[in-house]
């Protein structure tokens, strides 16, 4: 049985997807999902499920929603065991099921350190793959609860992260025109992400176009005065100068270093508390 969570919540068996029921259901498996094998009190699932204004029987009306899951994943896993009450709340145990949240955490790992490894087709290939799995943005106001902000957030940064290494992986293998199809929408989501403008500067660079590359700074240059009033920062004034001096070897070795740093292993204690550490490679 396999359990998605980074879009629609979902459960497949057996090649067939079946949808986890009502809002309040899902919200209700996804927050016992990201903390599978931890206990979730009970005053912690009311809050993700009604936020500050709770109805007068709460604890009950949380009760129901847990049988109905219960019910929902006897029939699909054959198993009385994937929740069980635990004081003061409730676990979930994935035993040998399958969580695209942890296929996302080990895949970015491998794909990271295949880019630090200087191996960039097959970095690309790794990171394009994890980016598939993000099926749609996790906006964290469309939640009530902490649980699922903080995680709404923590996914959000990644899926960005995962767009910078990969463009890095592409434009390491030649995919220029690859790394600006990718980087174009994802500046204009984030306009004052400096990193991105860079990324997508060395692209259209890379793939010759040089005026493209400069009016990007242009246009990056302009957001961050009129935002923050402030210059950009020394890396994008940076790619500035070497594309306008043709320094392109040296955009070369510098994102050849930003590569290796970035296959240095992450220490466990920096990943959230609800990743487990085995999905850690």
């Amino acid at each position: 049985m396999r359990y998605e969570i980074l879009g629609r919540v979902s459960i497949t068996v057996d090649n067939k997807k079946v949808s986890a029921g009502t809002n309040k259901m899902e919200v209700l498996l996804r927050t016992l999902l990201i903390r599978n094998g931890q206990v979730v009190s009970t005053d912690q699932l009311i809050q993700e499920l009604w936020g500050d204004n709770p109805p007068a029987r709460a604890v009950a009306a949380l009760h129901v929603y847990v049988s109905q899951l219960r019910k929902l994943l006897k029939k699909l896993a054959r198993s009385n065991d994937v929740i069980t009450t635990r004081a003061p709340g409730y676990v979930l145990d994935l035993g040998n099921d399958h969580l695209d949240l942890n296929e996302l955490v080990a895949l970015f790992e491998q794909g990271r350190q295949r880019l630090g490894a200087g191996d960039f087709a097959a970095a690309a290939d790794i990171l394009g793959r994890t980016l598939d799995l993000f099926q749609e943005p996790i906006q964290a106001s469309s939640y009530d609860g902490p649980i699922m902000r903080e995680f709404a957030d923590w996914a959000e940064e990644l899926r960005v992260e995962c767009v910078e290494l990969l463009a890095c992986a592409l434009l390491g293998s030649d995919q220029a025109n690859a790394a600006v199809r990718l980087l174009h929408s994802l500046t204009t989501e984030y306009p004052l992400r400096e990193n991105l403008y860079a990324f997508l500067m060395e692209a259209l660079s890379q793939a010759g176009r040089r005026a493209d590359a400069l009016q990007v700074y242009r246009t990056a240059r302009s957001r961050i005065r009129d935002e923050l009033g402030l210059e950009p920062c020394r890396f994008l004034q940076e790619t500035q100068e070497f594309i306008l001096k043709d320094r392109h070897d040296e955009l070369t070795l510098r994102r050849a270093s930003a590569a290796a740093s970035s296959g240095t292993a992450t220490p466990a204690g920096q990943h959230p508390h609800w990743i487990p550490h085995h999905c850690v490679m």
